[in-house]
């Protein structure tokens, strides 16, 4: 079943916590993003984990020595997971996912850490988008490109738009968890996102995770939102 994970972007921290609270013990998976993590630093991650799992969406783009440090700061902080993106290359995605097997201080054995999840095209790009940025190729064949590279580099999981769902089964089959962004409700505001579907849509598209963020966190009741959304996954 697709599971809600509920993005909380604001940089306010105790806004965020409110929402967190609010929401707890019906969404389990809660994204803290670049505007949360850059106003209270590991603080934002620590103050939601006690609602549910992190979903840190730092989205690390650097040379592999940088990116395998902050993956080791985020396993050590306890993240479920976190994204990179696949566009850094095979080495940079590798050094990633190294960096979260974990020592159990107690056994001396290795442990799996927080799962990387490789960001293939930002839902915010368009096809010409990608075009004025040198990457000529059609979107579907550069979000194939980047999720098979980052699947052989070891990446357990893949961040796509909804609409590339099915070109990704086909590409690394059912096994890897797909994250999906660009969700909005019926009828709800579509912002900065260019390529979206409702959470329904998502779900029987075969999304194993969909992101919803201003939707739930901007309502004026965000349980009942996401109670909406949840009923929409089925």
């Amino acid at each position: 079943m697709t599971k809600l994970i509920v993005a909380l972007d604001e940089s306010d921290q105790w806004a965020n916590e409110l929402v967190a609270k609010k929401l707890e013990g019906y969404v389990d998976h809660f994204k803290v993003g670049l505007t949360f993590f850059g106003s209270a630093g590991p603080l934002a991650v620590e103050s939601v984990k006690r609602y549910g799992n992190v979903f840190c969406d730092l989205k690390l783009h650097d040379i592999p020595h940088q990116v395998g440090n902050m993956a080791s700061v985020l396993a050590g902080h306890g993240v479920w997971m976190f994204t990179v993106h696949a566009s850094g290359g095979y080495q940079m995605v590798k050094a990633a996912v190294d960096a979260t097997k974990l020592i159990d201080p107690q056994s001396g054995e290795l442990s799996e850490g927080p799962m990387v999840a490789g960001v293939t095209v930002l839902t915010s790009m368009s096809s010409k988008g990608l075009t004025t940025v040198g990457q000529g190729e059609d979107l579907e064949s550069q979000v194939r490109r980047l999720a098979r590279l980052a699947v052989d580099a070891g990446a357990p999981a893949l961040v796509c738009s909804p609409h590339e769902i099915a070109a990704l089964r086909d590409e690394v089959g059912t096994s890897v968890p797909l994250v999906v962004p660009g969700i909005r409700p019926a009828g709800s505001d579509r912002a900065d996102q260019s390529r979206v579907m409702t959470p329904g849509q998502a779900a029987r598209a075969g999304a194993d995770f969909i992101v919803v963020g201003r939707p739930i966190t901007a309502a004026s009741d965000p349980l009942a939102a996401a109670k909406t959304i949840l009923e929409d996954l089925g």
